[in-house]
Parts: structure tokens; C-alpha cells; sequence
């Protein structure tokens, strides 16, 4: 019997079992599926090259979509991480928030407390950043958040081939403006003993706080389902190597296992859409037609050249011999090529300068990067990827079966809007200006898959190589209308004891990638957790604002 179990060790999982067991009056348990993933893959910045596309399956579910009738009924690839820091040991590490307008749009849709002036303090509270604290940045959190100590000269022509076209320089995503492009900064350590290493979630909240008497943190266990009595959760059905087990929740049980298995949990468990649970033979706990619905993910398209320069990463002599030198400054100083994020720059943009702020994403990486990692080619090059920041298509995740351990059918129904791949075409355009601008002059080489310039052919090439940038959202959704998931609160609406803190519940995907905001959402939930329910003023107190 605990008094919270958390299920998923993740971006909101490990921060929520970490600031729970701060009281010591309450007990805590954190559950699991993957590992302690605390290994060297997990710790290298530069290792996501095999944990992302699949290499090492330990740290990573791999899971598969249903065939993509937007593209070409291709089945499409959805990495999600595995141990303890869910997908922030895979990710790019990018620290990024989104748009302040979204957050604003998000309280418009009913989810009152969550506009960006409610949520900017527990930003700010997570964040430890190498550049200081102000009003928009804080220092001293657990989060720590990095400059790059050293990007690749290729970057440089990027930001002025963006310049030449028009676009701002911005230094700080995160700032009073997101549009223009820059370096990206990092969640990574920049201080301390794991200098230069990958400041996941667990790494910073979670990993120095195993000790404490009140918090228990199980790895390796699957659960199963929910336990359900009398119209609350009571606690998790889990199986490890041992075999079953119960573990009880006194005050809630806590769901943070990410946007495609928070649902399929929840359907295993009897809640969900009732014809589709009775299809699986499972015994419907509570009919709730949008658990698994508005699945909404960044949909990413990538331009890559082949290039002369041996500075670009790379698959050849020069650059092994690179990563052997590289290897051995990271281990004594914690700097150098190793801390690479692959995409060191990028920039949000506008693709019609009527709008309230940019509607599409550019990562550049200094490396040839095709199929997530999973196709390579021998040589040196780079990379322009484009998604479209607001998609309108909706998908689902629903049961491949009534068996936990098969993975769940994921539709993100990619392009099903055909407003998207207008926002494409456009995005794909602008990027292949700046990547023709002068300043890529001496690096450019041969275009790995060239696409024509018209709509068809564009559309084309979208619909033959486009794959997901890792941004799942929405099957949960937050709201205060009678169709909501979960309530502003992030209470499950119509079970008691149920909580759910996941990119899941966000009503409408932001515009930028989402590691940030989960770890914030945690942040803000925790809070709410502890004041007992109470809002502003005890959470003002909470944050040292008061």
C-alpha cells in the first residue's frame, strides 16, 4: 500500500515520484516497464544515433504505425523510450517550450489554469540554465539546460543563408520571441559531476533521491491494468519476472506512461470506447468514446545533401578518427563532439506572415540522417528537416488486442487534412531557399532524393519519405466540457483516484517539441498535489513567489 503509484518512470513520472517523496509524510511508488537505463547509451549525447532508430531495443518500444493512407500506405515509425526517463534518455535533448500562444489557446479551450502566464513559473521553477535566471529563465531547478560548448562551422552558414532570406537571428527559442532561427540549447548537464552528459528526466529529478525511505521505485515490471472498485482506482495489476502482483494507492493512482500507452492502458483496464473494448472481450469499467482519440504528432519531411566537408558527422576515416579524440575529451572534461545534440540549429518559422506566430519547425543537422538513423550512407552531409507545428489531422490509438504486451494500433492519420500538406509545401519551399542560399556554397554536394518544384511533386516526395519528429499528443485530452478526458486538474473525469500527466492530455500539440512542457506539466500538477488541492496562493508559496 503506497499512497501514490505512478505508472511510467518518464518526463512527468520521474519528476512527479521525485517532488511527491519530497514530503516525507507520504509514500510513493514509481513503476517502470524498461530498465535503470543509466548505462553510457543513456549518458552520451551522441548515442541516440542507435537507441532512436532501434539499435539497442532496450531503450526504446519501437512500436509501428497502422499503414499511413496519407503516405502512401506506408507503415510509419514511432520511437518511445524505455527505462527510467522515459523518452528523454532517446530524444535530441532540445529544450524547447513552444509558442506562449498556445498555452493561452489551450485555457481558451476550456483548460483553465494552464494559459502561459499560469504555466511560465513552474518552466521556470524546473529550469537550472547556464545563462542565468530572469523573467522568462530560472537557475537552480533540477533541469539543467545548456549552451552548446562547441557546434560545427556548417551551423554558421545556416543561420546566414536563413539571414539572407529574410529571416531573424534569434538567440533564444525560449525568449520574448520564438520566430527566426538559432542554436538550440540542450538538457544537458553543464555543471556538476555528469558535465556534458544527458540531463534526462530522471538524471535530473529522480537518480540522487533512490535513498529516500518513502519513495520505491520498480523497474523491469509491466502493468497490466488498473484496479477498479466502486467507481474509483485503487491501484495497478503489474507482472515482472516474479510473476503478478497488486500495488495499492491509498490516495491516487497516477498514469504517466506517454500518449500511445496511457490510452492503451486505460482500454485495458475497461476504460474507453465501449464497442471497441467489447470487440477485445474486455469488461467495459466506463464507456469513454475519446480515450485514444485526437492523436495529433509533428509530421517531419527531410531534405539531404551529401557534402566534401569532413566536419559534418559522418561515416568515413576521418571521421572515426574524430569520435576516438571526441570519446576521450568527453570522458576527462565532459565537453566536446560527443555532446553533439545532431541538430545543433534550427528556426521557427512563418509560412504567411499574417499569422500570430510561426507554423513551422526546422531542425538542421550536421549529419546525414535518413529513416531516423536506420538507413545510413557512407560519407559526410546534412540535413534540413520541416514539420508543420499545428497539424489539423487527428488520429487514434486503439488495441491491436486484449493482451498488454502486444504493442497498440497507432493511426496518427498523417495528411488526412489536406491543410497540412499545404503548410508543407510551403515549409519544403522555404527550407530549400535557405539551403541554396551563397553561404552553402562550399559545403553543398549531391541531394540525396531531389524533389520537382511543383505541387505534385512536392506532394509527392512528402507523401513517399515524411515520418513522424517524435511529438505524439492528445489521447487523453484535458478540457472542462462533458467530452473531456481528464479535467483541468488532470483528474480522469468519471473515476475517482485517477490522475493522468502525459503529453496525453494536451488539448492541442505546441508549436515546438514537447520533452519541456511534459517536465512542466509534472512540475505544475505536483505542486497542485501537495497544496492539497488548493490553487494560486498556495501554489505561489509553493514557487517562493508569494
Amino acid at each position: 500500500m503506497f499512497d501514490y503509484v505512478i505508472v511510467g518512470a518518464g518526463s512527468a513520472g520521474s519528476v512527479l515520484a521525485a517532488r511527491l517523496s519530497e514530503d516525507q509524510d507520504v509514500t510513493v511508488c514509481l513503476i517502470e516497464a524498461g530498465g535503470p537505463a543509466n548505462g553510457l547509451l543513456t549518458r552520451v549525447p551522441t548515442a541516440g544515433i542507435f537507441t532512436v532508430p532501434g539499435r539497442v531495443k532496450s531503450h526504446n518500444w519501437c512500436f509501428p504505425t497502422v499503414p499511413q493512407r496519407g503516405l502512401n500506405d506506408r507503415v510509419c515509425f514511432q520511437p518511445r523510450g524505455k527505462g527510467l526517463g522515459g523518452s528523454s534518455l532517446i530524444n535530441a535533448m532540445l529544450y524547447i517550450r513552444g509558442h506562449a500562444l498556445d498555452y493561452d489557446e489551450w485555457a481558451s479551450l476550456g483548460c483553465h489554469g494552464w494559459s502561459f502566464q499560469d504555466v511560465l513559473p513552474f518552466f521556470i521553477k524546473s529550469e537550472d540554465n547556464e545563462r542565468g535566471s530572469d523573467a522568462l529563465h530560472g537557475r537552480g531547478g533540477p533541469l539543467q539546460v545548456s549552451d552548446a560548448d562547441w557546434v560545427r562551422p556548417i551551423n554558421q552558414a545556416f543561420l546566414e543563408a536563413a539571414a539572407e532570406r529574410g529571416h531573424p537571428i534569434n538567440t533564444d527559442f525560449n525568449g520574448p520571441e520564438q520566430e527566426g532561427a538559432g542554436i538550440f540549447q540542450a538538457t544537458q548537464f553543464w555543471h556538476g559531476p555528469k558535465k556534458g552528459e544527458r540531463c534526462s528526466s530522471a538524471a535530473a529529478y529522480l537518480l540522487d533521491h533512490l535513498s529516500r525511505p518513502n519513495l520505491t521505485v520498480i523497474t523491469a515490471s509491466k502493468v497490466l491494468r488498473l484496479e477498479l472498485e466502486n467507481g474509483r482506482a485503487v491501484g495497478v495489476i503489474c507482472q515482472d519476472g516474479r510473476g503478478e502482483k497488486s500495488l495499492r494507492a491509498e490516495r491516487e493512482v497516477i498514469v504517466c506512461a506517454g500518449a500511445l500507452q496511457t490510452p492503451q492502458l486505460l482500454m485495458l483496464s475497461g476504460i474507453g470506447p465501449a464497442d471497441h473494448l467489447k470487440a477485445h472481450g474486455i469488461k467495459v469499467a466506463l464507456d469513454q468514446p475519446e480515450v485514444g482519440s485526437n492523436l495529433q504528432d509533428h509530421l517531419d519531411y527531410t531534405m539531404i545533401v551529401r557534402s566534401s566537408d569532413t566536419g559534418c558527422l559522418g561515416l568515413g576515416y576521418a571521421g572515426m578518427t574524430d569520435t576516438i579524440a571526441a570519446a576521450l575529451e568527453w570522458r576527462r572534461h565532459g565537453t566536446g563532439h560527443l555532446r553533439s545534440t545532431c541538430a545543433e540549429s534550427g528556426a521557427f518559422l512563418k509560412t504567411d506572415l499574417a499569422l500570430d506566430r510561426p507554423d513551422i519547425q526546422l531542425h538542421f543537422l550536421v549529419a546525414m540522417v535518413d529513416d531516423h538513423a536506420r538507413k545510413l550512407h557512407w560519407g559526410y552531409g546534412y540535413s534540413a528537416h520541416v514539420c508543420v507545428l499545428r497539424p489539423h489531422s487527428r488520429g487514434t490509438v486503439r488495441l491491436a488486442s486484449g493482451d498488454p504486451h502486444a504493442a497498440p494500433l497507432v493511426d496518427p492519420a498523417y495528411l488526412t487534412d489536406p491543410r497540412d500538406l499545404e503548410v508543407f509545401r510551403r515549409g519544403v519551399r522555404m527550407t530549400r531557399e535557405i539551403l541554396q542560399g551563397g553561404a552553402f556554397d562550399r559545403y553543398r554536394g549531391e541531394e540525396l532524393y531531389p524533389a520537382g518544384a511543383s505541387d505534385a511533386a512536392l506532394d509527392a516526395a512528402i507523401r513517399a519519405r515524411a515520418d513522424t519528429i517524435y511529438h505524439p499528443v492528445g489521447t487523453c485530452r484535458m478540457g472542462s466540457d462533458a467530452d473531456a478526458v481528464v479535467d483541468p486538474e488532470l483528474k480522469f473525469c468519471g473515476l475517482d483516484g485517477l490522475r493522468i500527466v502525459d503529453a496525453s492530455v494536451m488539448p492541442r500539440l505546441i508549436g515546438g517539441n514537447t520533452n519541456a512542457p511534459v517536465i512542466m506539466m509534472a512540475e505544475k500538477t505536483a505542486a497542485a498535489i501537495k497544496a492539497g488541492g488548493k490553487h494560486r496562493a498556495s501554489l505561489d508559496a509553493e514557487l517562493n513567489l508569494a
